[in-house]
């Protein structure tokens, strides 16, 4: 128990148990935390990309509490993030994975194989994050590396390929997903090219 000021009890406990519409908020979350510091630095300017959607009925119990009950997606998302970094534009998509083997490459929707086609012909830099929650591994997984596999048909990358080629960003408290890292060796090696 957490005991607050204001004399509210809280529980210390952490569940691990994620519910099947909360997949992929804890990444998200660390996600999120992580872009405040770069911005908080000036280091990067990295945002969530809201979802468009189209509200279809609002219930109004009170002023104060509208409460969307319908709405459905006008269209489809590209990737969950985007922004700058270094002059150069950044586009990327997070995904979770409880998968113990493998990362499906169905969590990609083809029109978000196509956004990440399309930026990386522009010259932004883009990739996907992606979290094996069993082990806790958060791993930076290049665009190209993606599209790549995605073209020999694969329908799932193994968990020991990320383990062999992709970049492991460690955990850490600040900031929780240290992907700029990756991002500076992805720029390093285009450099060298």
């Amino acid at each position: 128990m957490i005991n607050y000021p204001n004399g509210k009890k809280a529980s210390a406990k952490i569940s691990k148990k994620t519910s099947a519409s909360g997949r992929g908020m804890r990444l998200e979350e660390d996600i999120n935390q992580t872009n405040t510091y770069y911005l908080n630095l000036g280091k990067a300017v990295l945002h969530k990309k809201p979802t468009p959607i189209q509200v279809v009925n609002v219930d109004y119990q009170k002023r104060s509490a509208a409460r969307i009950s319908e709405a459905y997606y006008r269209t489809p998302s590209t990737t969950d993030y985007n922004g700058v970094y270094k002059g150069k534009a950044i586009d990327f998509e997070a995904k979770e994975t409880q998968s113990k083997t493998s990362f499906p490459l169905s969590s990609i929707h083809e029109h978000q194989f196509q956004h990440l086609e399309a930026v990386l012909a522009q010259g932004a830099i883009a990739f996907v994050l992606v979290r094996f929650t069993y082990y806790e591994e958060t791993y930076y997984l290049e665009a190209s590396q993606l599209l790549a596999l995605a073209k020999n048909s694969k329908r799932s990358i193994p968990y020991s390929w990320f383990q062999e080629q992709a970049v492991l960003i460690p955990y850490s408290l600040t900031p929780p997903v240290d992907y700029l890292k990756a991002v500076d060796a992805q720029l390093l090696k285009e450099k060298q090219k």
